[in-house]
């Protein structure tokens, strides 16, 4: 088969990355910038890069869905202990205030540290949590 003679100019970044691809699949500068060329002029070259952006954003819209979930089963579970809290909980007589702001300021470190220790080993409460569970009417 007869081929045609092409010289192009490239940046140098281009040039570098086109040598490195080619010489990890052992392959010509050549071979490679014809099969990009191809691919680049070929009539399924939208669908294919429209596939692989629908496959992209499938993929983050899945992402999505469970950072939507965690961040409401978050949001739930400090509702319901605040709610919780709020109603059982009776303030404290005015005497007694600074006596327990100190005793809060010491729970409050170590429960941020259990918290930190819990985030890093697992297992996380959104795991914990069921997502076929279905939630009961109000």
């Amino acid at each position: 088969m007869s081929k045609d003679r092409l010289s192009v100019y490239l940046d140098r970044d281009i040039m570098q990355a086109l040598a490195s691809y080619a010489d990890r699949r052992g392959q010509s500068r050549s071979l490679v910038a014809e099969a990009a060329i191809a691919s680049f002029l070929s009539p399924d070259g939208d669908e294919r890069r429209e596939a692989a952006m629908a496959k992209r954003i499938d993929r983050l819209d899945r992402k999505m869905a469970r950072i939507e979930r965690d961040v409401g089963i978050s949001v739930e579970m400090i509702a319901q202990f605040v709610r919780f809290w709020l109603t059982s909980t009776p303030p404290p007589p005015e005497t007694e205030r600074a006596a327990l702001r100190r005793l809060g300021n010491d729970r409050y470190d170590a429960f941020i540290e259990a918290l930190g220790r819990r985030l890093a080993n697992g297992p996380k409460i959104r795991e914990e949590i069921r997502e076929d569970v279905t939630p009961l009417s109000e």
